[in-house]
């Protein structure tokens, strides 16, 4: 985990899970927060605990936890996002707890792909990578073709 984008990432999908976190304690408690309740409780639950795993996965940069990250909030939050879209596409009311819920509904679909990408597009460089204070030695051929010419130049005698 040495980008910068990763940092933000994993700080921001930390921070949605606290949010995430907050809102279902909030709803079993009974009360609302923001006028966001969980969409279906259970499986927020389950939700919240699959995060950790996959957050851990994510710092060690297995594209597997970004997949299972993936999925599991796209199947959670894609149907409350086509069901808000439904709602206003009909031009049926639309409450400002149906909009929070929509805008959280959205990040929760975004902050997984993107975290997907990054892994994605970071991929080339764990597989292959750069370290400039010891590629100019190791990986330079300049300089053990230098070495090995210097090398032979040395006719020592022995009597």
């Amino acid at each position: 985990m040495k980008k910068f984008s990763t940092y933000l990432l994993v700080m921001f999908m930390i921070l949605f899970w606290i949010l995430r976190l907050i809102i279902t304690i909030s709803a079993q408690l009974g009360k609302d927060f923001m006028g966001v309740v969980p969409i279906d409780p259970t499986f927020e639950v389950i939700l919240l605990f699959a995060f950790l795993l996959c957050a851990i996965l994510v710092v060690k940069r297995k594209l597997l936890g970004a997949l299972l990250y993936l999925t599991l909030h796209a199947v959670y939050f894609g149907g409350d996002v086509t069901e808000k879209m439904g709602i206003l596409s009909r031009g049926d009311t639309f409450t400002m707890s149906d909009a929070t819920g929509l805008m959280f509904s959205i990040i929760g679909i975004i902050l997984p792909l993107a975290v997907l990408i990054d892994l994605l597009l970071d991929r080339g460089r764990k597989e292959h990578p750069v370290d400039r204070k010891t590629d100019w030695f190791y990986k330079n051929e300049e300089y053990d073709r230098k070495l090995d010419d210097r090398a032979d130049k040395n006719n020592y005698r022995t009597l």
